[in-house]
């Protein structure tokens, strides 16, 4: 390979910045949030100031509130995790008053019975709560209810082999999935899972046919290959990759009452099935059953799904 053939096929760097969705700022550096944050603080602690001038010197009211003043400003301007520290500190309230224990019972946790005494009960700890699963069902056409928060359509996408392709062709990938990244106009989210798969169908499936081959040595290697696929699922530790395109679309209020989107969810997904065909990557909407087979796998992932297009080894 020449110089200017392979300077033809070298990818251009391309420069991301980091900050794509970084808020617009309002008021100089501070964006809306930290801006109302700070003045609902510096509110409060002039009417404070008002009220104690009367009891109190203004140096030891500026000595009290420093503090005060201080924590309001870490808390508006500070950043842990890559979100605001306000965000972050309410996050961890939340987190620490949900319940840790959640079971499957839409009737309500039952009370323990009487037989347990309360030193037993207060040894177990707290009582498990009542699960409450953001999908409220499927529709027929694959649509999951996700109650209020509006609905969501599910698609499996196959991968492409990036690193063996020459450099015009990585940049035309990359071009293709570059446009339908611009093309978004609602929440979408790329899930890739890992799941165990069982092959002893498969492999069963090949003893039972291999009788039916026109040659012996074709049911000797169907038969051979059978035996690999039946150690291979004896092992317990295979498993398969699957690329989920998810995409969502928020239920807005109309006089009053939930508007349902009516469509709007499945036509993201066909219009992504085809500006990633020129990505060569194959997206296949998911009917009902097969989106209720997802959601029951992904809450108990010992269970393996049944093969789908786009799943790979």
């Amino acid at each position: 390979m020449n110089s200017s053939h392979h300077d033809t096929d070298s990818i251009e760097a391309v420069r991301i910045p980091a900050d794509i969705s970084r808020p617009d700022h309002l008021l100089g550096p501070f964006t809306a949030r930290q801006t109302a944050i700070l003045a609902v603080c510096a509110v409060v602690l002039y009417g404070g100031y008002w009220a104690s001038r009367p009891f109190m010197a203004p140096l030891a009211y500026l000595v009290m509130i420093l503090p005060i003043a201080g924590a309001v400003a870490a808390i508006a301007l500070g950043r842990r995790e890559g979100i605001g520290l306000d965000r972050f500190l309410f996050a961890a309230v939340r987190h620490a008053r949900t319940p840790k224990r959640l079971v499957h019972a839409p009737e309500g946790v039952p009370p323990l019975p009487e037989v347990i005494g309360p030193h037993l009960a207060k040894a177990a700890g707290p009582p498990p709560a009542a699960m409450r699963l953001p999908c409220d069902g499927v529709q027929p056409t694959g649509v999951l209810d996700l109650l209020g928060e509006g609905q969501a359509a599910l698609a499996t996408c196959t991968s492409v082999n990036f690193d063996l392709r020459s450099g015009a062709e990585q940049q035309g990938l990359v071009a293709a999935f570059a446009r339908w990244l611009n093309s978004l106009t609602g929440p979408t989210q790329l899930l890739v899972r890992c799941h165990r798969i069982d092959l002893a169908p498969l492999a069963d499936r090949l003893q039972q046919d291999a009788p039916a081959l026109p040659h012996p040595a074709l049911e000797s290697a169907a038969r051979a290959h059978a035996e690999f696929l039946a150690q291979l699922a004896g092992g317990g530790d295979l498993l398969g990759r699957q690329i989920v395109l998810v995409t969502r679309e928020e239920q807005p209020l109309t006089r009053g009452r939930m508007a349902v989107p009516s469509g709007r969810v499945v036509q993201r997904l066909h219009e992504a099935a085809r500006a990633l065909a020129s990505a060569e990557i194959a997206v296949t909407p998911l009917d009902a059953e097969q989106a209720s087979d997802l959601v029951a796998a992904a809450c108990n992932p010992d269970t393996p799904p049944a093969p789908a297009e786009g799943d790979a080894l």
